[in-house]
Protein backbone atom coordinates (compact mmCIF):
# COMPACT_ATOMS: atom_id res chain seq x y z
CA UNK A 1 0.00 0.00 0.00
CA UNK A 2 2.74 2.48 0.91
CA UNK A 3 4.50 1.76 -2.38
CA UNK A 4 1.30 2.64 -4.25
CA UNK A 5 1.22 5.98 -2.47
CA UNK A 6 4.78 6.65 -3.59
CA UNK A 7 3.89 5.95 -7.22
CA UNK A 8 0.78 8.14 -6.95
CA UNK A 9 3.10 10.97 -5.95
CA UNK A 10 5.84 10.18 -8.46
CA UNK A 11 3.85 9.72 -11.66
CA UNK A 12 1.97 13.04 -11.94
CA UNK A 13 4.93 14.96 -10.58
CA UNK A 14 7.30 13.34 -13.07
CA UNK A 15 4.89 13.92 -15.95
CA UNK A 16 4.70 17.65 -15.21
CA UNK A 17 8.46 17.99 -14.81
CA UNK A 18 9.20 15.98 -17.95
CA UNK A 19 6.71 17.96 -20.02
CA UNK A 20 8.19 21.21 -18.72
CA UNK A 21 11.64 19.99 -19.71
CA UNK A 22 10.53 18.94 -23.20
CA UNK A 23 8.78 22.27 -23.85
CA UNK A 24 11.81 24.19 -22.63
CA UNK A 25 14.39 22.24 -24.64
CA UNK A 26 12.26 22.47 -27.80
CA UNK A 27 11.91 26.23 -27.31
CA UNK A 28 15.57 27.11 -27.13
CA UNK A 29 15.74 27.87 -30.85
CA UNK A 30 13.68 30.57 -32.62
CA UNK A 31 10.74 29.31 -34.64
CA UNK A 32 11.64 31.21 -37.77
CA UNK A 33 14.90 32.55 -39.08
CA UNK A 34 15.16 36.32 -38.90
CA UNK A 35 15.15 38.12 -42.20
CA UNK A 36 15.97 41.56 -43.45
CA UNK A 37 12.53 42.32 -44.82
CA UNK A 38 10.67 45.14 -43.16
CA UNK A 39 7.04 44.08 -42.76
CA UNK A 40 4.54 46.55 -44.15
CA UNK A 41 1.43 47.01 -42.03
CA UNK A 42 -1.85 46.47 -43.88
CA UNK A 43 -3.78 49.69 -44.50
CA UNK A 44 -6.38 49.12 -41.79
CA UNK A 45 -4.92 47.94 -38.49
CA UNK A 46 -6.39 48.87 -35.13
CA UNK A 47 -4.51 48.75 -31.85
CA UNK A 48 -7.15 48.19 -29.15
CA UNK A 49 -6.02 49.35 -25.71
CA UNK A 50 -8.25 48.60 -22.68
CA UNK A 51 -7.43 51.02 -19.87
CA UNK A 52 -8.67 51.46 -16.31
CA UNK A 53 -7.35 54.47 -14.37
CA UNK A 54 -4.18 54.72 -16.46
CA UNK A 55 -3.87 58.52 -16.61
CA UNK A 56 -0.28 58.43 -15.34
CA UNK A 57 1.03 56.41 -18.26
CA UNK A 58 -1.52 56.22 -21.06
CA UNK A 59 -0.10 59.20 -22.99
CA UNK A 60 3.33 57.59 -23.06
CA UNK A 61 1.79 54.29 -24.18
CA UNK A 62 -0.03 56.02 -27.04
CA UNK A 63 3.12 57.86 -28.15
CA UNK A 64 5.15 54.64 -28.15
CA UNK A 65 2.47 52.73 -30.04
CA UNK A 66 2.23 55.54 -32.60
CA UNK A 67 5.97 55.37 -33.15
CA UNK A 68 5.98 51.56 -33.42
CA UNK A 69 2.96 51.39 -35.76
CA UNK A 70 2.48 54.84 -37.34
CA UNK A 71 -0.19 53.68 -39.82
CA UNK A 72 -2.38 51.96 -37.23
CA UNK A 73 -5.47 53.41 -35.60
CA UNK A 74 -5.18 53.46 -31.81
CA UNK A 75 -8.44 53.06 -29.89
CA UNK A 76 -8.24 53.41 -26.11
CA UNK A 77 -11.22 52.10 -24.15
CA UNK A 78 -11.37 54.09 -20.92
CA UNK A 79 -13.22 51.52 -18.84
CA UNK A 80 -14.93 52.59 -15.60
CA UNK A 81 -12.25 55.22 -15.03
CA UNK A 82 -12.37 57.64 -12.11
CA UNK A 83 -9.43 59.68 -13.40
CA UNK A 84 -8.69 61.53 -16.65
CA UNK A 85 -7.42 58.53 -18.64
CA UNK A 86 -9.73 59.41 -21.54
CA UNK A 87 -8.56 63.01 -21.83
CA UNK A 88 -4.88 62.07 -21.56
CA UNK A 89 -5.30 59.49 -24.33
CA UNK A 90 -7.09 61.98 -26.58
CA UNK A 91 -4.41 64.61 -26.10
CA UNK A 92 -1.79 62.01 -27.04
CA UNK A 93 -3.59 61.40 -30.35
CA UNK A 94 -5.63 58.26 -29.73
CA UNK A 95 -9.28 57.68 -30.46
CA UNK A 96 -11.12 57.10 -27.18
CA UNK A 97 -14.27 55.23 -26.23
CA UNK A 98 -15.48 55.74 -22.67
CA UNK A 99 -17.41 52.98 -20.92
CA UNK A 100 -19.20 53.29 -17.58
CA UNK A 101 -20.79 50.10 -16.24
CA UNK A 102 -19.77 49.36 -12.62
CA UNK A 103 -21.78 46.13 -12.58
CA UNK A 104 -19.77 44.63 -15.44
CA UNK A 105 -16.13 45.22 -14.70
CA UNK A 106 -13.23 43.50 -16.35
CA UNK A 107 -11.00 43.54 -19.38
CA UNK A 108 -13.28 41.31 -21.43
CA UNK A 109 -16.15 43.78 -21.21
CA UNK A 110 -13.83 46.62 -22.21
CA UNK A 111 -12.64 44.68 -25.27
CA UNK A 112 -16.20 43.87 -26.32
CA UNK A 113 -17.12 47.56 -26.03
CA UNK A 114 -14.10 48.53 -28.09
CA UNK A 115 -15.09 46.00 -30.75
CA UNK A 116 -18.49 47.66 -31.01
CA UNK A 117 -16.77 50.96 -31.79
CA UNK A 118 -14.43 49.38 -34.34
CA UNK A 119 -17.35 47.65 -36.07
CA UNK A 120 -18.54 51.05 -37.34
CA UNK A 121 -15.54 51.00 -39.70
CA UNK A 122 -13.97 47.53 -39.37
CA UNK A 123 -10.20 47.25 -39.75
CA UNK A 124 -8.48 44.35 -41.46
CA UNK A 125 -6.82 43.30 -38.21
CA UNK A 126 -7.02 44.10 -34.51
CA UNK A 127 -4.09 43.90 -32.11
CA UNK A 128 -4.84 44.01 -28.39
CA UNK A 129 -2.24 45.84 -26.32
CA UNK A 130 -2.49 46.41 -22.57
CA UNK A 131 -2.28 49.99 -21.35
CA UNK A 132 1.14 49.51 -19.75
CA UNK A 133 2.70 47.76 -22.76
CA UNK A 134 4.62 48.77 -25.85
CA UNK A 135 5.18 47.03 -29.17
CA UNK A 136 8.58 46.70 -30.74
CA UNK A 137 8.84 48.46 -34.09
CA UNK A 138 7.59 46.23 -36.90
CA UNK A 139 5.73 43.89 -34.56
CA UNK A 140 2.27 45.24 -35.41
CA UNK A 141 2.90 44.62 -39.10
CA UNK A 142 4.09 41.06 -38.49
CA UNK A 143 1.12 40.21 -36.31
CA UNK A 144 -1.45 41.80 -38.61
CA UNK A 145 -0.07 40.34 -41.83
CA UNK A 146 0.06 36.83 -40.41
CA UNK A 147 -3.39 37.04 -38.80
CA UNK A 148 -4.93 38.22 -42.07
CA UNK A 149 -3.08 35.63 -44.17
CA UNK A 150 -3.92 32.62 -41.98
CA UNK A 151 -7.25 33.58 -40.42
CA UNK A 152 -5.81 32.48 -37.08
CA UNK A 153 -4.93 34.49 -33.97
CA UNK A 154 -1.26 35.40 -33.65
CA UNK A 155 0.50 35.94 -30.34
CA UNK A 156 3.67 38.00 -29.90
CA UNK A 157 6.34 37.14 -27.35
CA UNK A 158 5.37 38.95 -24.14
CA UNK A 159 8.19 39.87 -21.78
CA UNK A 160 8.79 41.98 -18.68
CA UNK A 161 11.50 44.63 -18.57
CA UNK A 162 13.05 46.65 -15.76
CA UNK A 163 14.46 50.16 -15.87
CA UNK A 164 17.94 49.87 -14.44
CA UNK A 165 19.13 47.00 -12.25
CA UNK A 166 16.21 44.92 -11.01
CA UNK A 167 15.94 43.60 -7.48
CA UNK A 168 16.76 39.88 -7.27
CA UNK A 169 13.11 38.83 -6.86
CA UNK A 170 12.00 41.00 -9.78
CA UNK A 171 14.84 39.58 -11.90
CA UNK A 172 13.70 36.02 -11.12
CA UNK A 173 10.13 37.00 -12.03
CA UNK A 174 11.29 38.53 -15.33
CA UNK A 175 13.17 35.35 -16.21
CA UNK A 176 10.19 33.16 -15.29
CA UNK A 177 8.07 35.25 -17.67
CA UNK A 178 10.63 34.78 -20.45
CA UNK A 179 10.55 31.01 -19.96
CA UNK A 180 6.75 30.93 -19.97
CA UNK A 181 5.98 33.45 -22.72
CA UNK A 182 8.80 32.75 -25.15
CA UNK A 183 10.77 29.57 -24.57
CA UNK A 184 7.94 27.25 -23.49
CA UNK A 185 5.58 28.90 -25.99
CA UNK A 186 7.95 27.92 -28.81
CA UNK A 187 8.18 24.40 -27.42
CA UNK A 188 4.41 24.10 -27.28
CA UNK A 189 4.18 25.05 -30.94
CA UNK A 190 6.93 22.58 -31.90
CA UNK A 191 5.08 19.80 -30.12
CA UNK A 192 2.32 20.26 -32.67
CA UNK A 193 -0.08 22.55 -30.85
CA UNK A 194 -0.85 26.22 -30.78
CA UNK A 195 0.48 28.82 -28.41
CA UNK A 196 -1.39 30.17 -25.41
CA UNK A 197 -2.81 33.69 -25.49
CA UNK A 198 -1.07 36.11 -23.11
CA UNK A 199 -3.64 38.91 -22.99
CA UNK A 200 -1.49 41.50 -24.76
CA UNK A 201 0.26 41.45 -28.13
CA UNK A 202 -2.58 39.37 -29.58
CA UNK A 203 -3.41 39.85 -33.28
CA UNK A 204 -6.68 38.84 -34.94
CA UNK A 205 -8.09 39.21 -38.43
CA UNK A 206 -11.39 41.06 -38.23
CA UNK A 207 -13.65 38.14 -39.28
CA UNK A 208 -12.35 36.07 -36.35
CA UNK A 209 -12.25 38.96 -33.92
CA UNK A 210 -15.85 39.84 -34.69
CA UNK A 211 -17.10 36.49 -33.34
CA UNK A 212 -14.95 36.06 -30.23
CA UNK A 213 -16.79 35.68 -26.88
CA UNK A 214 -15.18 38.72 -25.29
CA UNK A 215 -17.80 40.09 -22.89
CA UNK A 216 -16.76 38.40 -19.68
CA UNK A 217 -15.42 39.38 -16.29
CA UNK A 218 -13.22 36.29 -16.14
CA UNK A 219 -9.97 36.96 -14.28
CA UNK A 220 -8.01 34.95 -16.87
CA UNK A 221 -9.95 35.87 -19.99
CA UNK A 222 -6.92 35.35 -22.24
CA UNK A 223 -6.36 31.76 -21.05
CA UNK A 224 -9.98 30.78 -21.48
CA UNK A 225 -10.27 32.55 -24.83
CA UNK A 226 -7.38 30.45 -26.11
CA UNK A 227 -9.04 27.26 -24.90
CA UNK A 228 -12.34 28.32 -26.50
CA UNK A 229 -10.52 28.78 -29.80
CA UNK A 230 -8.87 25.38 -29.47
CA UNK A 231 -12.26 23.72 -29.01
CA UNK A 232 -13.41 25.45 -32.19
CA UNK A 233 -10.47 23.92 -34.01
CA UNK A 234 -8.57 27.22 -34.22
CA UNK A 235 -4.87 27.14 -33.37
CA UNK A 236 -3.06 30.18 -31.98
CA UNK A 237 0.13 30.96 -33.92
CA UNK A 238 3.22 32.33 -32.20
CA UNK A 239 5.16 35.07 -33.97
CA UNK A 240 8.34 35.05 -31.93
CA UNK A 241 9.88 37.86 -34.00
CA UNK A 242 7.15 40.18 -32.70
CA UNK A 243 7.60 41.52 -29.19
CA UNK A 244 5.38 43.24 -26.65
CA UNK A 245 6.89 44.37 -23.36
CA UNK A 246 5.74 45.90 -20.12
CA UNK A 247 7.57 47.23 -17.10
CA UNK A 248 7.95 44.81 -14.23
CA UNK A 249 5.79 45.78 -11.25
CA UNK A 250 7.50 46.32 -7.91
CA UNK A 251 7.54 43.15 -5.83
CA UNK A 252 5.31 44.64 -3.14
CA UNK A 253 2.67 45.54 -5.75
CA UNK A 254 2.62 42.39 -7.85
CA UNK A 255 1.25 39.80 -5.42
CA UNK A 256 -2.40 40.60 -6.18
CA UNK A 257 -1.79 40.33 -9.93
CA UNK A 258 0.12 37.07 -9.48
CA UNK A 259 -2.70 35.75 -7.33
CA UNK A 260 -5.29 36.59 -9.97
CA UNK A 261 -3.42 34.91 -12.80
CA UNK A 262 -2.09 31.89 -10.93
CA UNK A 263 -5.36 31.21 -9.11
CA UNK A 264 -7.17 31.44 -12.43
CA UNK A 265 -4.66 29.14 -14.08
CA UNK A 266 -4.96 26.57 -11.30
CA UNK A 267 -8.78 26.65 -11.44
CA UNK A 268 -8.72 26.18 -15.20
CA UNK A 269 -6.07 23.47 -15.05
CA UNK A 270 -8.03 21.52 -12.43
CA UNK A 271 -11.20 21.52 -14.52
CA UNK A 272 -9.83 21.46 -18.07
CA UNK A 273 -6.36 19.89 -18.11
CA UNK A 274 -7.11 16.18 -18.06
CA UNK A 275 -10.35 16.39 -20.14
CA UNK A 276 -8.57 18.45 -22.79
CA UNK A 277 -5.64 16.03 -22.91
CA UNK A 278 -7.94 13.00 -23.21
CA UNK A 279 -10.09 14.71 -25.84
CA UNK A 280 -6.99 15.55 -27.83
CA UNK A 281 -5.80 11.95 -27.71
CA UNK A 282 -9.26 10.59 -28.59
CA UNK A 283 -9.66 12.94 -31.56
CA UNK A 284 -6.01 12.81 -32.65
CA UNK A 285 -5.76 16.59 -32.13
CA UNK A 286 -2.19 17.64 -31.28
CA UNK A 287 -3.45 21.13 -30.41
CA UNK A 288 -5.92 19.94 -27.77
CA UNK A 289 -3.56 17.28 -26.41
CA UNK A 290 -0.58 19.59 -26.02
CA UNK A 291 -2.67 22.37 -24.48
CA UNK A 292 -4.15 19.88 -22.01
CA UNK A 293 -0.69 18.64 -21.08
CA UNK A 294 0.53 22.24 -20.78
CA UNK A 295 -2.22 22.96 -18.26
CA UNK A 296 -1.02 20.04 -16.15
CA UNK A 297 2.29 21.82 -15.52
CA UNK A 298 1.73 24.10 -12.49
CA UNK A 299 3.34 27.54 -12.33
CA UNK A 300 7.09 27.13 -12.07
CA UNK A 301 7.61 28.09 -8.44
CA UNK A 302 4.70 25.92 -7.32
CA UNK A 303 5.96 22.96 -9.36
CA UNK A 304 9.40 23.18 -7.77
CA UNK A 305 7.89 23.50 -4.31
CA UNK A 306 5.58 20.51 -4.80
CA UNK A 307 8.43 18.50 -6.31
CA UNK A 308 10.66 19.06 -3.30
CA UNK A 309 7.89 17.99 -0.94
CA UNK A 310 7.17 15.00 -3.17
CA UNK A 311 10.80 13.90 -3.22
CA UNK A 312 10.96 14.18 0.57
CA UNK A 313 7.83 12.04 0.90
CA UNK A 314 9.15 9.44 -1.56
CA UNK A 315 12.48 9.33 0.25
CA UNK A 316 10.69 8.69 3.54
CA UNK A 317 8.64 5.93 1.92
CA UNK A 318 11.82 4.47 0.46
CA UNK A 319 13.42 4.32 3.90
CA UNK A 320 10.39 2.53 5.34
CA UNK A 321 9.67 0.16 2.45
CA UNK A 322 12.99 -0.18 0.68
CA UNK A 323 11.21 0.68 -2.56
CA UNK A 324 13.24 3.40 -4.31
CA UNK A 325 11.75 3.36 -7.81
CA UNK A 326 9.40 6.35 -7.34
CA UNK A 327 12.21 8.46 -5.86
CA UNK A 328 14.52 7.56 -8.75
CA UNK A 329 11.87 8.51 -11.31
CA UNK A 330 11.02 11.78 -9.57
CA UNK A 331 14.66 12.73 -9.15
CA UNK A 332 15.40 12.03 -12.81
CA UNK A 333 12.42 14.13 -13.92
CA UNK A 334 13.44 17.03 -11.67
CA UNK A 335 17.01 16.82 -12.97
CA UNK A 336 15.78 16.85 -16.57
CA UNK A 337 13.55 19.89 -16.00
CA UNK A 338 16.27 21.68 -14.03
CA UNK A 339 18.80 21.10 -16.81
CA UNK A 340 16.36 22.51 -19.38
CA UNK A 341 15.76 25.61 -17.28
CA UNK A 342 19.49 26.14 -16.81
CA UNK A 343 19.96 25.83 -20.57
CA UNK A 344 17.28 28.50 -21.07
CA UNK A 345 18.99 30.71 -18.50
CA UNK A 346 22.37 30.25 -20.15
CA UNK A 347 21.01 31.11 -23.60
CA UNK A 348 18.56 33.89 -22.80
CA UNK A 349 18.54 34.77 -19.14
CA UNK A 350 22.01 35.79 -18.03
CA UNK A 351 21.41 39.48 -18.75
CA UNK A 352 17.96 39.38 -17.15
CA UNK A 353 18.94 37.23 -14.19
CA UNK A 354 22.60 37.55 -13.13
CA UNK A 355 24.12 34.57 -11.38
CA UNK A 356 24.01 36.32 -8.00
CA UNK A 357 20.26 36.83 -8.44
CA UNK A 358 19.82 33.25 -9.65
CA UNK A 359 20.89 32.15 -6.20
CA UNK A 360 17.81 33.96 -4.82
CA UNK A 361 15.37 31.58 -6.54
CA UNK A 362 14.59 29.82 -3.21
CA UNK A 363 13.56 33.20 -1.75
CA UNK A 364 11.30 33.80 -4.75
CA UNK A 365 9.61 30.45 -4.16
CA UNK A 366 9.12 31.30 -0.48
CA UNK A 367 7.70 34.70 -1.45
CA UNK A 368 5.07 32.97 -3.56
CA UNK A 369 3.89 30.52 -0.88
CA UNK A 370 1.18 32.95 0.39
CA UNK A 371 -0.17 33.16 -3.18
CA UNK A 372 -0.63 29.40 -3.31
CA UNK A 373 -2.11 29.23 0.18
CA UNK A 374 -4.49 31.98 -0.88
CA UNK A 375 -5.89 29.68 -3.57
CA UNK A 376 -7.65 27.83 -0.74
CA UNK A 377 -8.35 30.74 1.62
CA UNK A 378 -9.01 33.82 -0.58
CA UNK A 379 -9.18 32.65 -4.17
CA UNK A 380 -8.74 35.63 -6.50
CA UNK A 381 -11.48 35.36 -9.14
CA UNK A 382 -11.89 38.96 -10.27
CA UNK A 383 -9.91 41.40 -12.36
CA UNK A 384 -7.53 43.65 -10.48
CA UNK A 385 -5.18 46.40 -11.56
CA UNK A 386 -1.54 46.25 -10.55
CA UNK A 387 0.06 49.45 -9.26
CA UNK A 388 2.60 50.65 -11.81
CA UNK A 389 6.19 51.44 -11.01
CA UNK A 390 6.45 54.94 -9.60
CA UNK A 391 2.80 55.19 -8.58
CA UNK A 392 1.80 55.83 -5.02
CA UNK A 393 -0.22 53.31 -3.06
Amino acid sequence: MIETIAWLIALPMSFSLAYLGVETFLGLRPLSADDNEEPVAPPRVALLVPAHNESAGIANTVHLLSAAAPEARILVVADNCTDDTAECARQAGADVAERIDPDRRGKGYALAFGREQLALAPPDAVIIVDADCQLESGSAGRLAERAIATGRPVQAANLLTSLGPASPLVAVSNFAMLVKNLVRARGLVRLGGGAMLFGTGMGFGWPLFARLPLATGDAVEDLNLGLWLARQGVRVDLEDRALVTSGAAPVESSRAQRSRWEHGFLRTAASEGVPLLLRGIATASPNLATLGAHLLVPPLALLILLSLFGLAAMAAIGVVSGHWGPLALGSAALGFAGTALLAAWWRYGRDILPFTSLLRVPLYILWKIPIYLGFFTRNQKHWNRTRREGERS
